[in-house]
């Protein structure tokens, strides 16, 4: 009778083990998590394998590190320097995710904290890299898009190489003392309408070329006509006109050697 006894102690001590150690023995993973294994007892961590999403289970002597993968966003506010040491208030948002099958060598060396220790220190460094090799003005207004994609290409470039895939990087905002500011953006108000002007002012030099073009054109076709307008012609001219008027049936009579040698056209309905 002891037998079933001990089978049934044994029994419970397994179950009691399973309830104690049941969240490390068994783990799911969400479909935006993925999990890094460390065995303190042989491998250490395993760096190539990476749990996917799902049902797995796992030694309780070994630890899982749950990374969660879907794309994160992180908005800085940063005082940069420009070329010439002026303050500018740069505003920008990141947006990232850690490459999945590289979280264990992420985790290497960085921890579960990459987006303080890592993404975050990147990007306000090459935000004030970039912002030094331009002016006040070209940060604000006439180099903005070439600030944005060369913080873009230079911190993307840098996380890259640490498991990280930059999704975008947006400038949202840049405030400058209001001083410069408004010195900016009277300057380039002037640049607008001098550039105004300046159109204005070629349409109007091309409009009136095109009409002493169109004049001379004119003199010179009046020149040929009134060179080639003889008497003998305008004569001539003026009897085929006489005798298309004489086709009229209204015309009586036709007397030719008129004046100057005209015909003319006599009686009429």
């Amino acid at each position: 009778m002891k037998k079933p006894q001990g089978l049934v102690a044994i029994g419970v001590a397994v179950l009691f083990v399973i309830i104690i150690l049941g969240n490390r023995l068994f783990m799911t993973l969400d479909a935006t998590e993925r999990g890094v294994i460390f065995r303190p007892f042989s491998t250490g961590l395993d760096k190539e394998n990476v749990l996917d999403p799902g049902f797995h289970i796992i030694a309780p002597w070994n630890d899982v590190f749950v990374f969660d993968v879907k794309e994160q966003k992180s908005e800085e506010p940063m005082d940069v320097l420009d070329r010439s040491g002026l303050s500018v208030n740069i505003d920008v948002t990141v947006r990232f995710y850690p490459v999945y099958n590289k979280i264990g060598y992420l985790y290497e060396g960085f921890r579960l904290d990459y987006a303080n220790l890592l993404v975050i220190p990147e990007v306000r460094s090459t935000v004030r890299q970039v912002a030094g090799r331009f002016t006040a003005e070209e940060i604000y207004s006439t180099k903005r898009s070439e600030v944005e994609q060369a913080i873009i290409d230079e911190a993307g470039a840098k996380l890259k190489e640490n498991n990280i895939e930059m999704k975008a990087l947006l400038i949202r905002s840049i405030n400058l003392p209001t001083e410069i500011r408004k010195a900016i953006e009277l300057k380039l108000t002037q640049e607008q309408e001098s550039l105004a002007y300046k159109f204005k002012l070629e349409k109007e030099i091309s409009e009136a070329e095109r009409k002493r073009i169109a004049a001379q054109g004119e003199a010179v076709a009046n020149k040929i006509i009134n060179s080639s307008l003889t008497p003998e012609l305008l004569k001539m001219r003026g009897i085929e006109a006489t005798l298309e008027l004489a086709k009229s049936p209204n015309s009586k009579v036709v007397i030719v050697g008129g004046k100057d040698g005209m015909p003319l056209i006599l009686g009429n309905n």
